[in-house]
């Protein structure tokens, strides 16, 4: 059987464009993680108000997700747990309460604890986690798994982000090592966003913007993104190997038209229903007037592009320069733009990325070949 797909909507305000892109997906997806609340790292709990309306006129389940911050390493079990299933008592019908809790690997077995008191106060509603590769060597990992009805196992986003956001073959590996450790149903968790990363001059990381931008400066910054033709060929290579006990997958997070920092709605439907529109990227330059050209990346296809980290400029071009994280090199005679931050280029977007000055009759449009990204 082929692979159910869920989504989670991650967002705190529900926005008319999530709303949209909501309504837009229900024919996709088999079930919405909608976050529900968070307990914050001083042990504080806020709840957030999804918009029962929109998720009801979806007809799509819903699976509600209390996020626990993983540098809390201890909390109030019994005041937590009741909250917990005071929260899930608000929402009649729900197909289940998710926990999602980056727990240190040392306090698992108190993790397990939790979520053996906590099961019962649920009453008939499901339980399940999302569980990380780190835990993949405790020996308390098994004693964990049996406890919730099931689980998520995040497989992006949980190297040093020198490693990059997503590999598909060491998540590979990750899955059917994780599915030796269980006999319950999980789903994989695979991204759809894409990560700016702030390097102090010493080399250490200042900061990583995903949900937001946490407007950090540094003396260097990097873009990781997870291209939807790779995650789209590892969903493929899970489908056919069919690992014991794995449903489906769960998209991190559902895109919409306001979040840019994941692929378009487009992209992310190709990649669920398997195929994507894809075409070259194209150069352009374009008349801007007094002498000068703007060098602009063009995507014709239906579906998101990575942007190359080098473009060269055509032999007629003498004087150029880049923006948009886009810089000038040199090599002999040739100049090109690079950059280590190649954002995607959306579905049928333009962006210009520099200027040239170039001489009569240079060659104005030209296809991208193949260059490899971040």
């Amino acid at each position: 059987m082929p692979f159910t797909h869920d989504a989670y909507i991650w967002q705190r305000q529900w926005t008319p464009a999530l709303r949209e892109s909501v309504a837009a997906s229900r024919d996709l997806v088999h079930a919405w993680r909608v976050l529900l609340a968070q307990v914050a790292r001083d042990g504080r709990l806020q709840a957030f108000a999804p918009d029962r309306e929109a998720l009801a006129a979806s007809g799509r389940p819903v699976v509600l997700v209390v996020r626990i911050d993983g540098r809390l390493d201890r909390f109030d079990g019994d005041a937590l747990r009741e909250r917990i299933a005071q929260l899930a008592r608000q929402w009649p019908g729900a197909a289940g309460i998710e926990i999602d809790y980056d727990c240190p690997t040392a306090r698992l077995p108190a993790y397990t604890a939790f979520l053996a008191q906590l099961k019962p106060a649920l009453g008939d509603t499901p339980l399940s986690i999302t569980a990380l590769p780190t835990w993949l060597g405790s020996p308390a990992l098994d004693g964990l798994l049996a406890v919730p009805d099931a689980s998520v196992v995040q497989v992006h986003a949980v190297q040093a982000p020198q490693a990059g956001l997503f590999d598909p073959a060491v998540a590979a590996g990750w899955v059917r090592r994780f599915a030796s450790h269980t006999r319950k149903p999980f789903r994989v968790a695979l991204p759809t966003y894409a990560s700016r990363v702030s390097w102090n001059a010493d080399g250490s990381l200042l900061a990583v913007e995903s949900e937001k931008a946490a407007l950090a400066g540094g003396a260097g910054a990097s873009e990781l993104y997870a291209a939807p033709g790779t995650v789209l060929g590892f969903v493929r290579e899970l489908q056919a190997a069919r690992v014991p006990h794995l449903e489906g997958i769960v998209w991190f997070r559902l895109p919409t038209a306001d979040d840019s920092r994941a692929w378009s709605l487009a992209t992310w439907r190709g990649v669920v229903a398997g195929h994507l529109d894809d075409a070259p990227l194209r150069l352009r330059l374009r008349d801007a007037g007094d002498g000068a050209r703007d060098v602009v990346l063009e995507n014709t296809a239906g579906t998101d592009a990575t942007a190359p980290l080098r473009v060269d400029l055509p032999a007629g071009c003498a004087l150029a320069d880049g923006i948009d994280g886009y810089r000038l090199a040199k090599a002999g005679a040739t100049l090109s733009l690079v950059t280590t931050q190649a954002r995607p280029v959306p579905s049928h977007a333009t962006r210009a990325i520099g200027w040239a000055r170039c001489s009569a009759g240079t060659l104005t449009t030209m296809t991208l070949p193949g260059i490899p990204v971040s």
